[in-house]
């Protein structure tokens, strides 16, 4: 049986350092549990308000689980990796993160 490829959004306003910040972190989260099993979809409200109202979104950046179901949504920049793979489902989803790996 094929593993479940995780679909995400990640919204931001602008390119600040915050915003970087919290896209960079998601991208290692994902390499670190869900190696070629996701995407990542990059949503500017700055650029596509319509987006965000239609989203619901109130605070950025934001990173969105789509799939799989039920959404998951997570407000900052993820800089806690433990806390925020764990939000997002990702402890259950991949292998172990690299701090219990070391261990």
């Amino acid at each position: 049986m094929a593993a479940a490829v995780y679909s995400f959004r990640v919204y931001i306003a602008g390119r600040t350092p915050r915003s970087l910040t919290a896209l960079a972190n998601l991208r290692l989260l994902c390499e670190t549990y869900l190696p070629d099993r996701h995407e990542i979809d990059l949503v500017d409200v700055s650029d596509r308000p319509e987006l965000a109202e239609r989203d619901g979104v109130l605070a950025t950046p934001m990173a969105v689980r789509i799939m799989p179901l039920p959404e998951v949504r997570v407000i900052g920049d993820l800089a806690d990796h433990r806390k925020a793979a764990g939000f997002l489902g990702l402890v259950e989803a991949g292998r172990s993160s690299p701090e219990e790996r070391r261990r």
